[in-house]
Protein backbone atom coordinates (compact mmCIF):
# COMPACT_ATOMS: atom_id res chain seq x y z
CA UNK A 1 0.00 0.00 0.00
CA UNK A 2 1.60 3.55 -1.25
CA UNK A 3 1.28 6.80 0.80
CA UNK A 4 -1.66 8.16 0.79
CA UNK A 5 -2.35 11.26 -2.07
CA UNK A 6 -2.13 14.52 -0.88
CA UNK A 7 -5.87 14.97 -1.51
CA UNK A 8 -7.14 12.45 1.12
CA UNK A 9 -4.69 14.08 3.84
CA UNK A 10 -5.83 16.48 5.31
CA UNK A 11 -3.86 17.92 7.91
CA UNK A 12 -0.08 17.11 9.61
CA UNK A 13 0.55 15.91 12.74
CA UNK A 14 3.63 16.58 15.19
CA UNK A 15 2.17 13.15 16.90
CA UNK A 16 5.22 10.68 16.70
CA UNK A 17 5.65 7.16 18.34
CA UNK A 18 7.57 4.16 18.23
CA UNK A 19 7.05 0.40 18.60
CA UNK A 20 7.71 -0.80 21.95
CA UNK A 21 7.56 -5.04 23.37
CA UNK A 22 3.83 -5.56 23.01
CA UNK A 23 3.45 -1.72 23.20
CA UNK A 24 3.48 1.15 21.85
CA UNK A 25 4.71 4.96 22.59
CA UNK A 26 2.73 8.27 21.25
CA UNK A 27 4.16 11.45 21.76
CA UNK A 28 2.13 14.37 21.40
CA UNK A 29 3.15 18.19 22.56
CA UNK A 30 1.68 17.94 25.64
CA UNK A 31 1.80 14.55 27.01
CA UNK A 32 3.73 10.97 26.21
CA UNK A 33 1.63 7.65 26.63
CA UNK A 34 2.74 3.80 26.58
CA UNK A 35 -0.41 1.39 26.15
CA UNK A 36 0.81 -2.44 25.89
CA UNK A 37 -0.58 -5.70 26.14
CA UNK A 38 -0.44 -7.90 29.12
CA UNK A 39 -2.41 -10.39 27.28
CA UNK A 40 -4.95 -11.03 24.77
CA UNK A 41 -7.68 -8.93 26.90
CA UNK A 42 -5.71 -6.70 29.41
CA UNK A 43 -4.06 -3.44 28.31
CA UNK A 44 -1.81 -1.04 30.73
CA UNK A 45 -1.69 2.95 29.78
CA UNK A 46 0.64 4.62 31.60
CA UNK A 47 2.22 8.04 30.83
CA UNK A 48 6.27 9.34 30.81
CA UNK A 49 7.98 12.29 30.46
CA UNK A 50 11.83 14.09 30.81
CA UNK A 51 12.97 17.27 31.06
CA UNK A 52 13.34 17.93 27.08
CA UNK A 53 16.27 20.21 26.25
CA UNK A 54 13.67 22.72 23.97
CA UNK A 55 12.02 23.38 27.19
CA UNK A 56 14.90 24.70 28.59
CA UNK A 57 16.54 27.07 26.72
CA UNK A 58 15.29 28.66 23.06
CA UNK A 59 18.38 28.07 21.53
CA UNK A 60 17.49 24.43 21.07
CA UNK A 61 14.66 25.43 18.90
CA UNK A 62 16.59 27.24 16.51
CA UNK A 63 16.80 24.98 13.12
CA UNK A 64 19.18 22.39 12.38
CA UNK A 65 19.72 22.57 16.61
CA UNK A 66 16.36 21.50 17.24
CA UNK A 67 17.04 18.17 15.02
CA UNK A 68 19.97 17.54 17.97
CA UNK A 69 17.64 18.36 21.00
CA UNK A 70 15.09 16.30 19.28
CA UNK A 71 16.93 13.11 18.81
CA UNK A 72 18.19 13.35 22.02
CA UNK A 73 15.34 13.97 23.97
CA UNK A 74 13.35 11.36 21.71
CA UNK A 75 16.38 8.82 23.11
CA UNK A 76 15.56 9.57 26.38
CA UNK A 77 11.90 9.00 26.08
CA UNK A 78 12.32 5.71 24.07
CA UNK A 79 14.32 4.55 26.36
CA UNK A 80 12.09 5.16 29.45
CA UNK A 81 9.40 3.63 27.58
CA UNK A 82 11.21 0.57 26.53
CA UNK A 83 12.51 -0.21 29.99
CA UNK A 84 8.39 0.10 31.01
CA UNK A 85 7.48 -2.01 28.47
CA UNK A 86 10.46 -4.86 29.26
CA UNK A 87 9.50 -4.80 33.23
CA UNK A 88 5.11 -5.13 31.76
CA UNK A 89 6.10 -8.00 30.03
CA UNK A 90 8.45 -9.61 32.63
CA UNK A 91 5.59 -9.43 34.69
CA UNK A 92 3.35 -10.54 32.58
CA UNK A 93 5.18 -13.75 31.51
CA UNK A 94 5.81 -12.50 27.91
CA UNK A 95 9.57 -12.80 28.47
CA UNK A 96 11.03 -16.02 30.34
CA UNK A 97 13.08 -15.49 33.10
CA UNK A 98 15.73 -18.03 33.64
CA UNK A 99 17.27 -18.91 36.54
CA UNK A 100 20.40 -16.36 37.15
CA UNK A 101 23.79 -17.28 36.60
CA UNK A 102 26.97 -17.11 39.05
CA UNK A 103 27.73 -13.94 37.49
CA UNK A 104 24.34 -12.51 37.69
CA UNK A 105 23.59 -13.50 41.02
CA UNK A 106 27.01 -11.58 42.29
CA UNK A 107 26.51 -8.25 39.80
CA UNK A 108 22.91 -8.59 41.56
CA UNK A 109 24.10 -8.38 44.99
CA UNK A 110 27.37 -5.62 44.07
CA UNK A 111 24.77 -3.07 42.21
CA UNK A 112 21.15 -4.70 43.68
CA UNK A 113 18.28 -2.39 42.51
CA UNK A 114 20.69 -0.18 40.17
CA UNK A 115 21.79 -3.53 38.68
CA UNK A 116 19.05 -2.69 35.32
CA UNK A 117 20.67 0.94 34.72
CA UNK A 118 24.35 -0.54 35.23
CA UNK A 119 23.77 -3.10 32.48
CA UNK A 120 21.54 -0.65 30.27
CA UNK A 121 24.88 1.99 30.66
CA UNK A 122 27.73 -0.48 29.31
CA UNK A 123 25.16 -2.02 26.88
CA UNK A 124 24.85 1.41 25.35
CA UNK A 125 28.05 2.18 25.67
CA UNK A 126 29.33 -0.85 24.22
CA UNK A 127 26.71 -0.43 21.52
CA UNK A 128 27.97 3.68 20.74
CA UNK A 129 31.71 2.23 20.26
CA UNK A 130 30.58 -0.48 18.09
CA UNK A 131 28.39 1.86 15.87
CA UNK A 132 31.31 4.18 15.72
CA UNK A 133 33.29 1.25 14.36
CA UNK A 134 31.24 -0.03 11.72
CA UNK A 135 29.74 3.61 10.30
CA UNK A 136 33.22 5.46 10.65
CA UNK A 137 36.24 3.68 10.89
CA UNK A 138 35.54 1.24 9.15
CA UNK A 139 34.34 1.80 5.73
CA UNK A 140 37.60 4.29 5.68
CA UNK A 141 39.71 1.39 6.20
CA UNK A 142 37.82 -0.78 3.36
CA UNK A 143 38.44 2.08 0.78
CA UNK A 144 42.04 2.24 1.43
CA UNK A 145 42.11 -1.50 0.92
CA UNK A 146 40.66 -0.57 -2.42
CA UNK A 147 42.74 2.05 -2.96
CA UNK A 148 45.94 -0.36 -2.76
CA UNK A 149 43.63 -2.72 -6.19
CA UNK A 150 43.25 0.34 -7.46
CA UNK A 151 45.31 3.37 -6.71
CA UNK A 152 44.67 5.74 -9.44
CA UNK A 153 40.96 6.13 -6.64
CA UNK A 154 43.42 7.32 -3.68
CA UNK A 155 42.70 10.70 -2.68
CA UNK A 156 39.56 11.08 -4.89
CA UNK A 157 37.19 12.14 -2.22
CA UNK A 158 33.86 12.19 -4.68
CA UNK A 159 34.42 8.68 -5.00
CA UNK A 160 35.70 7.68 -1.15
CA UNK A 161 32.42 9.27 0.00
CA UNK A 162 30.02 7.54 -1.88
CA UNK A 163 31.70 4.18 -1.32
CA UNK A 164 31.68 4.75 2.69
CA UNK A 165 28.36 6.71 1.98
CA UNK A 166 27.17 3.04 0.50
CA UNK A 167 28.76 0.66 2.40
CA UNK A 168 26.93 2.14 5.66
CA UNK A 169 23.46 1.97 3.85
CA UNK A 170 24.41 -1.83 3.68
CA UNK A 171 25.43 -2.40 6.81
CA UNK A 172 22.23 -1.13 8.35
CA UNK A 173 20.45 -2.87 5.99
CA UNK A 174 21.65 -6.22 6.43
CA UNK A 175 21.41 -5.58 10.41
CA UNK A 176 17.85 -4.54 9.92
CA UNK A 177 17.11 -7.72 7.67
CA UNK A 178 19.04 -9.99 10.30
CA UNK A 179 16.39 -8.29 13.23
CA UNK A 180 13.12 -9.09 11.38
CA UNK A 181 13.80 -12.70 11.51
CA UNK A 182 13.95 -12.26 15.38
CA UNK A 183 10.73 -13.43 16.30
CA UNK A 184 10.40 -11.14 19.20
CA UNK A 185 11.32 -7.94 16.64
CA UNK A 186 8.96 -8.94 13.90
CA UNK A 187 6.13 -8.44 16.90
CA UNK A 188 7.59 -5.17 17.29
CA UNK A 189 7.55 -3.97 13.47
CA UNK A 190 3.71 -5.45 13.58
CA UNK A 191 3.31 -2.88 16.03
CA UNK A 192 5.68 -0.50 14.26
CA UNK A 193 2.86 -0.58 11.50
CA UNK A 194 0.31 -0.06 13.89
CA UNK A 195 1.74 2.76 15.00
CA UNK A 196 1.79 4.72 11.27
CA UNK A 197 -1.43 3.24 10.71
CA UNK A 198 -2.85 5.25 13.37
CA UNK A 199 -1.33 8.31 12.67
CA UNK A 200 -2.05 8.40 8.59
CA UNK A 201 -5.74 7.62 9.73
CA UNK A 202 -5.85 10.51 12.54
CA UNK A 203 -4.27 12.44 9.48
CA UNK A 204 -6.86 11.62 6.75
CA UNK A 205 -9.66 12.92 9.57
CA UNK A 206 -10.84 9.70 10.09
CA UNK A 207 -12.82 7.77 12.99
CA UNK A 208 -9.77 5.92 14.96
CA UNK A 209 -11.59 2.45 15.06
CA UNK A 210 -9.53 -1.00 13.90
CA UNK A 211 -11.16 -1.08 10.60
CA UNK A 212 -10.31 2.58 9.53
CA UNK A 213 -6.64 1.91 10.64
CA UNK A 214 -6.10 -1.50 9.30
CA UNK A 215 -6.75 -0.16 5.41
CA UNK A 216 -4.13 3.18 6.11
CA UNK A 217 -0.79 2.79 4.53
CA UNK A 218 2.13 1.63 7.09
CA UNK A 219 4.92 4.10 5.13
CA UNK A 220 5.34 6.98 6.73
CA UNK A 221 7.61 9.53 5.73
CA UNK A 222 8.27 11.22 9.46
CA UNK A 223 9.63 7.53 10.50
CA UNK A 224 12.57 7.04 12.97
CA UNK A 225 13.79 4.66 9.36
CA UNK A 226 13.32 7.23 7.31
CA UNK A 227 15.09 10.09 9.63
CA UNK A 228 18.68 7.35 9.92
CA UNK A 229 18.44 6.40 6.19
CA UNK A 230 18.36 10.51 5.31
CA UNK A 231 21.12 10.87 7.87
CA UNK A 232 23.33 8.17 6.07
CA UNK A 233 22.69 9.86 2.71
CA UNK A 234 23.48 13.30 4.20
CA UNK A 235 26.58 11.51 5.30
CA UNK A 236 27.76 11.26 1.82
CA UNK A 237 26.88 14.45 1.23
CA UNK A 238 28.83 16.31 4.28
CA UNK A 239 31.69 13.84 3.20
CA UNK A 240 32.25 15.56 0.04
CA UNK A 241 33.44 18.53 1.96
CA UNK A 242 35.90 16.61 3.97
CA UNK A 243 39.36 15.95 3.30
CA UNK A 244 40.43 12.08 1.87
CA UNK A 245 44.25 12.85 4.72
CA UNK A 246 42.98 15.58 6.72
CA UNK A 247 46.56 17.23 7.74
CA UNK A 248 48.11 13.90 5.94
CA UNK A 249 46.35 11.61 8.06
CA UNK A 250 44.21 9.09 6.63
CA UNK A 251 41.85 8.33 9.76
CA UNK A 252 41.69 11.43 10.87
CA UNK A 253 38.25 11.96 8.03
CA UNK A 254 36.40 9.26 10.20
CA UNK A 255 37.22 11.17 13.59
CA UNK A 256 35.71 14.56 11.42
CA UNK A 257 33.20 13.24 10.52
CA UNK A 258 32.41 12.33 13.85
CA UNK A 259 32.53 15.81 15.20
CA UNK A 260 30.28 16.86 12.07
CA UNK A 261 28.05 14.13 13.17
CA UNK A 262 25.52 17.07 14.96
CA UNK A 263 25.47 18.54 11.71
CA UNK A 264 24.16 15.54 9.99
CA UNK A 265 21.62 14.74 12.29
CA UNK A 266 20.44 18.69 12.53
CA UNK A 267 20.09 18.74 8.59
CA UNK A 268 18.36 15.50 8.33
CA UNK A 269 15.76 16.67 11.30
CA UNK A 270 15.02 19.40 8.77
CA UNK A 271 14.88 17.69 5.69
CA UNK A 272 12.21 14.70 6.94
CA UNK A 273 10.14 17.45 8.47
CA UNK A 274 9.85 19.09 4.63
CA UNK A 275 8.88 15.82 3.42
CA UNK A 276 6.16 15.09 6.02
CA UNK A 277 4.99 19.26 5.65
CA UNK A 278 4.80 18.85 1.91
CA UNK A 279 3.68 16.39 -0.15
CA UNK A 280 4.57 16.33 -3.70
CA UNK A 281 6.44 14.66 -6.18
CA UNK A 282 9.86 16.43 -5.53
CA UNK A 283 9.73 15.53 -1.84
CA UNK A 284 8.23 12.24 -2.42
CA UNK A 285 11.15 11.55 -4.78
CA UNK A 286 13.87 12.06 -1.99
CA UNK A 287 11.84 10.46 0.68
CA UNK A 288 11.62 7.30 -1.51
CA UNK A 289 14.51 5.68 0.09
CA UNK A 290 13.65 6.05 3.73
CA UNK A 291 10.32 4.44 2.78
CA UNK A 292 11.51 1.38 1.20
CA UNK A 293 13.49 1.10 4.36
CA UNK A 294 10.30 0.89 6.04
CA UNK A 295 9.33 -2.41 4.37
CA UNK A 296 11.69 -4.16 6.53
CA UNK A 297 11.07 -1.90 9.88
CA UNK A 298 7.13 -2.21 9.64
CA UNK A 299 4.46 -4.90 9.32
CA UNK A 300 1.44 -5.44 9.00
CA UNK A 301 -0.27 -5.66 12.47
CA UNK A 302 -2.60 -7.60 14.19
CA UNK A 303 -6.38 -5.87 15.53
CA UNK A 304 -5.02 -6.10 19.36
CA UNK A 305 -1.97 -4.12 18.28
CA UNK A 306 -3.86 -1.50 16.78
CA UNK A 307 -6.26 -0.94 19.47
CA UNK A 308 -3.10 -0.55 21.11
CA UNK A 309 -1.83 2.63 18.84
CA UNK A 310 -5.06 3.94 19.15
CA UNK A 311 -5.44 4.11 22.96
CA UNK A 312 -2.29 5.58 22.95
CA UNK A 313 -2.92 8.25 20.27
CA UNK A 314 -6.12 9.56 21.83
CA UNK A 315 -4.09 9.85 24.73
CA UNK A 316 -1.92 12.64 23.25
CA UNK A 317 -3.91 14.10 21.08
CA UNK A 318 -4.45 17.81 22.66
CA UNK A 319 -7.97 19.35 22.60
CA UNK A 320 -6.73 22.54 21.45
CA UNK A 321 -4.88 21.54 18.01
CA UNK A 322 -1.74 22.02 19.19
CA UNK A 323 -0.25 19.23 17.32
CA UNK A 324 -1.60 20.46 14.01
CA UNK A 325 1.27 21.45 11.90
CA UNK A 326 -0.12 24.81 10.00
Amino acid sequence: MTKPSSDNQHKITSIGGSALIEGIMMRGPKKTTVCGRLDEDAVYVEDISVNTLSSKSKIWRIPIIRGIAGLIDSMKLSYKALELSADKALEAGEIEEEEPSKLETWLTEKFGDNLMKVIMVVATVLGVLLAVALFFFLPTYLYKLVCLIFPALDGVVIFQSIFEGVLKIAIFLVYIILCSRMEEMKRVFMYHGAEHKTIFCYENNEELTVENVRKQSRFHPRCGTSFLVVALLMGILVGLFIPAKPFGITFLRPVFKLLLLPLMVGLSYEFIKVCGKYDNKITRFFATPGLWAQRITTKEPEDGMISCAIIAMKAVIPDDGSDIIK
